[in-house]
Order: C-alpha cells, then structure tokens, then sequence
C-alpha cells in the first residue's frame, strides 16, 4: 500500500514524495500557468544489506587468504595449482611461530604434567586441535575455489599422518588424552515373549474309567452339597 506525503506546495513549484514497497518516488514539477511545465521524478531504491556471514565462513575465508599470501611469499612464489602436501606440511610448521600452546620436552620436568606449577623454556607450538579445524577449513575453501577434491593437496595423506603424530604428541606433552566423543547409541529395545497360554482343560464328563477291581468309575464334577472342593473331579462308582 502507498502513502503520499506533501512535502512542499508553492505557487512556482510542487514536491509530492512516495513510498511504496520499500522504494522512495521524489516528485517535483512547475504547474501549468508557469510557462512550460517541467517533472523531474527521483526514484530511490532501498537496497538491503547482504546476511551477514557466519563465523565460520569469516574465519575459513581469512584463512584462505592467509594460505595465498603464504604461496605469494614462497621462494620461490607457488600457484595454487603446483601445491602439494608437502606445501601444506611447511605451511603448519611455519604457524607454529605463532603458537600459544606450551608443549613441553622430554627432558622437561614437567612433561606429561596437564598443569605446570610454573613456567618453563619449552616452545610455544599451534595446539593440535587448531590445526586440526584450519585443514578442514582449507579443505573445504580449495574446493570452494575451484579446486577438485581428488587433487585437493590438504586431504593428502601426509597431512593426515603430521596430524596424528602432533595429536600423539602433545597428548603425552601435556598430559592430556584426545579421545573421540562417542555417539550415544540408544539402548536395544528388548522384546518381551509371549505370554504363556493357560493349558487346556481336559473334559472328562461322560467318560468311563474303570478301577483296579474292573468297577465303572464315572468321573463327575466336584460342585456338590455335600462339601467337597470345587473344580476336583468327584469318582463314583458306576454300575458293573
């Protein structure tokens, strides 16, 4: 729906603004009894902003440029084309420069302690979990770039196996175990058995037994006046 506003009404010049759809319509023209009549029309487009990225776009695109400023400075300079694993391997060990993680030595006293009491002269390393995100950034952006995944120089397996031995590593250097979260399976649903059908009952009326002394013996049912229980077949002799 449009909304009109009157922005300015004089005898030489009339300025009638509308908004409409997110657009701005600025409108100026010279009335008749002027000599001529003059419209000058403005329109103005209000452009919306781009969606923000995402956190992990920002930091896989700064990481990419990082990695083609380091090709850039290579000696000598490297095209993304003629890159390699082993490219890739000088690639992590030149970060380490840049390291914040303690990684402590054999023969530091402190190896393998997770918590220090002090500070010690052993090299400030790239913590394993660090590199480990920044490949998979970089393996997703080469393809991104271009790139094709069975030519992809950060799935090598070299790469692969440094990022096992710098896990293995600071494992035992800092004292601290990187297992896998396991996912949680749900629990095995147990299905009952079948409940035990009642057995059948045996009808014995009208049937003629005959006893040790080869008497008929005609079993009948126990609901008697005379006391006895229920449900037990009641014996009596039958005629000879």
């Amino acid at each position: 729906m449009a909304t009109m506003n009157v922005a300015d009404v004089s005898q030489s010049s009339t300025t009638t603004t509308i908004t409409t759809n997110g657009s701005t319509i600025t409108t100026t023209g010279i009335p008749a009894a002027a000599a001529g009549s003059i419209t000058t029309t403005t329109i103005a487009n209000s452009t919306t902003s781009p969606a923000t990225p995402s956190r992990y776009e920002s930091q896989k695109r700064r990481d990419w440029n990082t990695f083609g400023q380091y090709l850039r400075n290579h000696k000598p300079p490297l095209s993304l084309s003629k890159c390699s694993g082993a490219h890739v391997l000088e690639f992590l060990r030149y970060l380490d420069q840049f390291g914040k993680t303690k990684v402590h030595t054999q023969i530091c006293p402190f190896f393998g302690h997770p918590n220090p009491p002090c500070p010690c002269p052993c090299p400030l390393r790239q913590a394993w979990g660090s590199l480990d995100a920044l490949i998979g950034r970089l393996r997703a952006a080469y393809e991104e770039n271009g790139g094709k995944p069975e030519a992809n120089p950060f799935g090598a397996r070299a790469v692969r196996l440094y990022l096992r031995e710098v896990r293995e590593l600071q494992a035992k250097a800092r004292g601290i175990a990187y297992e896998k979260k396991k996912k949680k399976r749900p629990p095995p649903t147990v299905q009952q058995p079948p409940s035990a059908q009642p057995p059948e009952t045996v009808k014995t009326a009208g049937m003629m037994i005959t006893d040790k002394e080869g008497a008929h013996v005609v079993p009948e049912s126990g609901d008697r006046a005379g006391g006895s229980m229920v449900g037990l077949p009641v014996m009596r002799r039958g005629p000879s």
